[in-house]
């Protein structure tokens, strides 16, 4: 009799695993994010090469998707200008688990993309127009789109907005300011005077004398100002992919756009005087700007777009600097995650 109970409650044990394991199963819901079976880009791992018509003739540019899903997709605009996806790579470690889908994006004259070294295709329109054509050829529009922008992509992006933002669900500015004068004014009257007088002046008189090349004016920067306001970690800590993102940034490109200052912009750079600060109220869609407590760029001014912008919002990384995705990364990427996750889920309601 025991024999047959304990055969009987075996039986019954069983049963109700294997139940469980098939309720368990049933309830699984499984992802298609990262089945890339029916992308055309399935045997190149996520990479489009994708042709750009300008007036000097046709180039291609450098893509790589990563991920699916169908209503976010992020459009990375690196910094520079001629800097390079690289330092985008840290967003590998937060949005896939966010199920983002995300494009890594070399513009023209910058590493994977051709670079035909021609100073006539330098300017801001040609930028926005190369941005909407990458758009179409992704197929991205209003259902999905997300245009992200990091420092000079911050201003890029917000020129697109202007121009096309009937193309997008949503845009984050990143650590940039809607005026270059508001820049320079921020350097020379708040982070200069934060550096020792003596690393100040020596950085000053080289820069008087035009000694950019010194390597002694290089040592001064990195050792006394970017580790404060770039990327707060000391230098031998900085990441793979900032490091490789600096090392193949275009300089040709960077010194005639930014010039060769580090201390806001100088000479007859070409974004010297730009400023859209009249214009932030005609951009109407969801907007984010994010800021950092020791940016390179005044994070009030952020706060302030944020402010003039119809449909704005403000992030602040309060351990951030220039990029602040790497030193307050789970600040930065909680708030730009949650942003566009609000953005989508309010459109779907």
């Amino acid at each position: 009799m025991k024999k047959l109970l304990l055969i009987a409650c075996a039986i019954f044990i069983f049963q109700g695993c294997a139940n469980n394991g098939k309720n368990q199963n049933t309830n699984i819901k499984e992802s298609s994010y990262l089945d890339y079976s029916d992308r055309d880009d399935k045997l190149s791992g996520g990479v489009k090469m994708i042709p750009i018509q300008t007036s000097a003739g046709e180039f291609k540019v450098w893509t790589k998707r990563v991920g699916n899903n169908p209503t976010m997709k992020v459009l990375l605009l690196h910094g520079g200008p001629g800097a390079t996806h690289e330092y985008f790579e840290v967003f590998d470690s937060y949005f896939p688990n966010a199920e983002i889908e995300y494009y890594y994006y070399d513009q023209l004259e910058s590493a994977y993309s051709d670079q035909p070294n021609d100073p006539s295709l330098w300017s801001i329109d040609r930028y926005v127009d190369e941005v909407e054509q990458v758009r179409k050829a992704l197929g991205l529009n209003s259902d999905n789109f997300y245009l992200y922008g990091s420092s000079w992509g911050g201003i890029l992006g917000m020129e697109y907005a202007l121009k096309y933002q009937q193309n997008l669900k949503g845009l984050i500015v990143s650590n940039m300011m809607a005026s270059i004068p508001d820049y320079i004014e921020y350097a020379n009257d708040v982070l200069g005077p934060q550096l020792p007088t003596e690393v100040l002046k020596e950085i000053r008189d080289l820069e008087a004398k035009g000694d950019y090349e010194n390597p002694r004016y290089s040592e001064l920067i990195y050792t006394h100002f970017y580790t404060e306001h770039v990327l707060r970690m000391p230098l031998e800590a900085w990441p793979d992919p900032v490091n490789r993102a600096f090392a193949n940034i275009n300089p040709g490109l960077y010194v005639t756009m930014q010039g060769p200052s580090e201390f806001g912009v100088v000479g007859d750079a070409k974004l010297k005087n730009w400023s859209i600060k009249t214009s932030l109220s005609k951009i109407t869609i969801p907007t984010l700007t994010i800021g950092g407590a020791h940016d390179t760029m005044d994070p009030k001014h952020m706060e302030w777009i944020a402010s003039e912008v119809q449909n704005g919002r403000y992030l602040h990384c309060p351990n951030g600097s220039h990029l602040a995705m790497y030193d307050d990364s789970e600040n930065y990427f909680k708030g730009l995650i949650g942003f566009i996750k609000s953005v989508d889920q309010k459109r779907s309601e």
